[in-house]
C-alpha cells in the first residue's frame, strides 16, 4: 500500500469552543465519526472509513494529528521515515492539553470538540443519530461522546487510554465519573449499545480494562476479543489494530467478522 491522497474526501474544518481541526467527509447517509489512531489518517485507516461509507453512511474523519494519508509502512518510506512519522504523531499528542495520556477519571478536552463535530453532522446528515470509532489513543473517545444522546453506536477499537505504564492504569477509560454515570444511565435504560475490539494479547488494552468496561456497562457492552493468530501476519508491530493494520480482509476470518459485526451495529441503530 502507497500514500493515498483522499482525493474522494472533501476537506473542511470544524471549530468549537476555540479549538479548530481539518475534517475529511465522504458519503450520504447518517453521519459515523471516525477517529483514527496513532499515527494518524493512514490509508488503512482511509480504507476502513470508505468501507463505512460503501455501507451508506456519511464518513466524517477528523484530523487530530499526524499526516494525512501518509503510509506509515516502511515500503512506503524505508525505515527512517517509519520511525519519523510516527515520533511526530506521537510527540504532537504528548504535547498536546486535548489528550490526557495518563490520567484517570478525566475525559480528554478534545472530547468536547467531538461532541460538538457529532451535533453538527447529525444536524447536517439526518438520521436517528450518529455512530463514532476511536482506535488506540482515541478508542475511549467514543465512550465519552455517548453522553450526548444523539450518540448510538459508538465502537471502541483497542481503547488504550490510560496507557498502562504506570500501575494502576489497567482498569477504567478515559472518561470522568460524571460522564460515565450519563454513559451507565443511557445503557440501563436500553439507548445504547457500546462494541469494543481488542487482541486479548494487546498490553495496551488489558483484561482488566475490558472486564472493567462489562462491570460497568453491563450487557450493553459488546466484547470482541481476538487471538494473535487471527491478525495479519504483514502487520508492522504485534496484533492491535483490529479495524485496520492487522486486518484480515477476507471471509470467514475473525477480524473481518469484527469488521462486520460493526457494520451491523452501525445499519441497526443509524439506518433502522
Amino acid at each position: 500500500m502507497t500514500d493515498d491522497a483522499l482525493r474522494d474526501f472533501d476537506l473542511e474544518s470544524f471549530s468549537a469552543d476555540g479549538t479548530t481541526h481539518p475534517v475529511y467527509r465522504s458519503g450520504s447517509g447518517p453521519a459515523v465519526i471516525v477517529i483514527a489512531e496513532i499515527p494518524g489518517i493512514t490509508p488503512k485507516v482511509v480504507e476502513f472509513a470508505r468501507t463505512v461509507r460503501d455501507e451508506g453512511f456519511t464518513v466524517v474523519m477528523p484530523h487530530l494529528f499526524g499526516a494525512p494519508g501518509r503510509d506509515p509502512n516502511p515500503p512506503a518510506h524505508g525505515w527512517p521515515g517509519t520511525v519519523a512519522t510516527g515520533a511526530r504523531a506521537l510527540g504532537r499528542v504528548c504535547v498536546s492539553r486535548e489528550f490526557s495520556l495518563f490520567a484517570t477519571g478525566r475525559t480528554s478536552p478534545v472530547v468536547a470538540w467531538l461532541r460538538s463535530l457529532a451535533a453538527q453532522e447529525h444536524d447536517r446528515c439526518g438520521g436517528p443519530g450518529v455512530g463514532a470509532v476511536g482506535m488506540c489513543l482515541t478508542g475511549g473517545f467514543a465512550l465519552a461522546m455517548a453522553t450526548d444522546e444523539r450518540m448510538l453506536a459508538p465502537v471502541l477499537s483497542q481503547p488504550s487510554l490510560p496507557l498502562t505504564l504506570v500501575p494502576g492504569r489497567k482498569r477504567g477509560t478515559d472518561i470522568s465519573p460524571d460522564d460515565l454515570a450519563v454513559v451507565k444511565q443511557r445503557c440501563l435504560a436500553g439507548d445504547l449499545q457500546v462494541m469494543g475490539l481488542r487482541f486479548r494479547s494487546d498490553k495496551l488494552v488489558s483484561d482488566e480494562r475490558f472486564a472493567w468496561l462489562r462491570d460497568q456497562l453491563g450487557d450493553a457492552f459488546v466484547a470482541v476479543e481476538l487471538d494473535d493468530a487471527d491478525a495479519n501476519p504483514e502487520g508492522l508491530l504485534p496484533p492491535h489494530s483490529v479495524l485496520t493494520e492487522h486486518l484480515v480482509d477476507e471471509p470467514g476470518t475473525r477480524t473481518r467478522q469484527a469488521l462486520d459485526d460493526v457494520l451491523a451495529l452501525f445499519r441497526t441503530k443509524l439506518l433502522a
